[in-house]
């Protein structure tokens, strides 16, 4: 196989096993083999095809990094979305990725951490964040009050998640519906409006025969080739001889696959 092509992220379907693929091409048929994966100097926007020499906000060309709604800083802090006050950059695109239903979840990535996410596509969300296990907290209308009731809880609830921990394997035991069950009863009063008692446990296994023993990443933009044995997937990183490479960080750059 040699195959040429600019990078999206790695999408992924099914549960608890997640079936990967890259631009079309199913990984988990790749895994144990010898890859190689060549950065070949050009990039292009994600958006609008531009021909770029850097990327911002995960693929974008600077203008549409600044233009985009979905480069905004809410988007990172949903808490601080101003599309109420009339300046969101792109009204349309707010109204169908804002101004509708969202879950507040907790989850396992390394350990316990908070976070929101459309409703819609939250079985995507989980899978992107590497979460080996989810529990739903809230539905809530509208992203802003996904986010101030996120801010609520970040307070005494971690939202991050540790990369180093991730690439590596090192997963915490979580008692994720007791976690809940102290939430419940600590939430401020005016999100309790928003709780749902389902404590259904979303389940997620990764296609990885090795992680890496140390935290080591690959930059294509230092060294252009990146080969050795594939040995796995977890979130947006693939692990290749014992490095981690976080695809989604190099959308927009053209590659070939061998």
């Amino acid at each position: 196989m040699n195959k040429k092509f600019f990078i999206s992220k790695l999408t992924h379907e099914g549960m608890p096993k997640l079936e990967y693929k890259l631009c079309n091409i199913n990984l988990n048929e790749l895994l144990g083999c010898s890859i190689k994966i060549e950065f070949t100097g050009k990039i292009e926007c994600i958006n609008c095809s531009r021909k770029i020499k850097k990327t911002f906000n995960q693929g974008h060309c600077f203008p549409c990094a600044q233009s985009l709604a979905r480069c905004d800083m809410c988007i990172l802090r949903p808490e601080t979305c101003h599309f109420a006050k009339g300046t969101c950059r792109e009204p349309e695109w707010g109204e169908e990725n804002c101004m509708i239903k969202h879950v507040v979840y907790l989850a396992n990535t390394t350990g316990l951490k908070v976070g929101v996410t459309r409703e819609h596509q939250k079985l995507t969300r989980w899978g992107d964040q590497g979460a080996v296990e989810v529990v739903v907290l809230a539905e809530v209308p509208t992203r802003l009050d996904a986010g101030l009731m996120e801010a609520s809880i970040k307070k005494s609830v971690n939202d991050k998640t540790n990369w180093r921990s991730l690439i590596t394997g090192k997963i915490s035991e979580v008692a994720l519906i007791k976690e809940k069950q102290k939430i419940v009863k600590e939430i401020d009063k005016k999100f309790k409006k928003y709780l749902i008692e389902d404590d259904t446990l979303y389940n997620f296994k990764y296609p990885v025969i090795k992680y890496p023993e140390k935290s080591l990443t690959h930059n294509f933009d230092k060294e252009s080739i990146l080969e050795g044995e594939f040995q796995g997937i977890r979130g947006q990183y693939m692990f290749v001889a014992g490095k981690a490479v976080n695809i989604r960080k190099y959308q927009g750059y053209e590659i070939v696959l061998t």
